[in-house]
């Protein structure tokens, strides 16, 4: 592998690494072969670790105008309409499934962004909506 030149106490070794694999190696020293265990000494990192907490933004609600604009949810991409989960009128929370869109043979559930009413749904289950088509309004 690689060769080196010691010299310790005015005398010359000629040593060659045979071998290394983790900690153990094989290595000629002036013809002679040895088996050895390598030790590492461990360095103190001079630069400290500095951990800091994780700051949450806290949660803003969302204040209901009234005859505010509506909030249009739109198909985020191509595809068909599998089923609608909801109806005009009905209450719903935030993450609730409103309707599943299906795009490149799979199934997409989407889920309101936040809390509120529908206010109109403007397509069917099995009709063919475009990207950024308005799938229904929500108050």
């Amino acid at each position: 592998m690689k060769e080196y030149k010691f010299i310790i106490n005015g005398v010359q070794y000629e040593v060659e690494i045979l071998s290394l694999e983790g900690n153990k190696a094989k290595i000629e020293v002036n013809g002679t072969l040895y088996n050895i265990d390598i030790q590492a000494d461990i360095r103190q990192v001079k630069t400290p670790t500095i951990v800091r907490p994780l700051v949450r933004e806290p949660e803003k609600d969302i204040e209901k105008r009234p005859q505010g604009p509506r909030t249009e949810i739109k198909s985020p991409l191509p595809g068909i309409i599998v089923r609608i989960l909801v109806s005009q009128g009905d209450a719903v929370k935030k993450n609730q499934p409103l309707f599943i869109l299906e795009a490149m043979k799979m199934e997409n559930e989407i889920k309101a962004e936040r809390d509120g009413f529908i206010a109109t749904v403007k397509v069917n289950a099995g009709q063919s909506v475009l990207q950024e088509e308005v799938v229904m309004e929500m108050d």
